[in-house]
């Protein structure tokens, strides 16, 4: 499937999709002849969903790494363009989607490139981002949920209830016992049980991101410019999306958001687990390929062990 010989992205999965430029540069000059005359080039510190690649100076492809991951690229084409019309800062704009082939099993977009610093866990001064936050998420849970069951492309486990996932946790336990992960996991389960103990199991079912953390988060002079990969929209619980205080805010900004949302004491509990759940995630998955995403998932647990 390569025609460079090489791989242009690190390998993160045991199934990761063997993708480089020359598959890339194949795929978008079958699929969109007239893009194919622009420079192609890796995006670099591409995430962990999706290999990325700079299409000219102003779009880029993104392919899922995994089998299966063309269902997001599906649901960003549908849903994207009505996110778009709710919230107040940039989304992606889906260009074209591309079917398998080539070899290369799933379906892959070409989207525009949006401007703005990728955000980093926050030390002082964010207020402003806080307030940005939270008028991000009033916004996007004013989408209209479809009538009915919600359909499988809208369901994610990071819509359950958090005390569902219960065994979950405990065995992530297990797994960074033996790791120096830098958080106490004693405190951590401690912190779970009180969370799981406030979590509501009658949540009403809105619209949520579900990665709203700092890599998806494009900023400038301190403000919400942009938010990226809706791959896991979803419908269900929102309180997951709340990570994204204790990732990336102080704790001004955190007093900020939570304010503009009006969090009740509960909610804002239960966030902490998700943040602590997440966080031993990304331990246990990504401890020696992501050092810079454990790096920024050390900061959310150990802000929300704090409390």
């Amino acid at each position: 499937m390569s025609t460079d010989g090489h791989a242009d992205q690190p390998r993160l999965h045991a199934d990761e999709l063997p993708i480089d430029t020359g598959l890339v540069r194949r795929l978008v000059s079958r699929a969109f002849p007239d893009l194919a005359v622009l420079d192609l080039r890796p995006v670099a510190g591409s995430g962990s969903s999706n290999a990325l690649f700079h299409l000219g100076d102003d779009l880029v492809v993104r392919l899922p790494r995994q089998p299966g991951g063309g269902v997001g690229i599906v649901k960003e084409s549908r849903w994207l363009p009505v996110v778009a019309g709710a919230v107040e800062v940039a989304v992606p704009e889906i260009v074209g989607v591309g079917e398998p082939d080539l070899g290369y099993p799933e379906r892959w977009s070409i989207a525009r490139w949006l401007p703005g610093d990728v955000a980093t866990p926050a030390k002082t001064g964010s207020v402003p981002l806080g307030v940005d936050l939270a008028r991000f998420l009033a916004a996007l849970r004013t989408v209209a949920v479809p009538e009915g069951t919600v359909s499988a492309e809208l369901s994610s486990y990071r819509a359950l209830p958090l005390v569902d996932l219960n065994p979950d946790f405990r065995e992530l336990v297990e797994e960074c016992g033996p790791l120096d992960v830098g958080i106490d996991l004693h405190e951590a389960l401690r912190v779970w049980e009180l969370a799981t103990d406030a979590c509501s199991t009658t949540a009403e079912p809105v619209f949520l991101h579900g990665d709203l953390v700092a890599e998806n988060l494009l900023v400038r002079d301190g403000r919400l410019t942009g938010v990226l990969d809706l791959g896991g929209l979803a419908v269900g619980d929102p309180t997951v999306d709340l990570v994204v205080a204790w990732e990336v805010l102080d704790e001004a900004g955190r007093a900020a958001l939570r304010r503009e949302l009006d969090v009740d004491d509960a909610t804002w509990t239960t966030s902490r687990g998700w943040a602590l759940l997440i966080a031993l995630m990304t331990f246990a998955y990504y401890g020696e390929t992501m050092p810079r995403r454990c790096a920024d998932r050390l900061v959310m647990a150990r802000a929300a062990l704090a409390g």
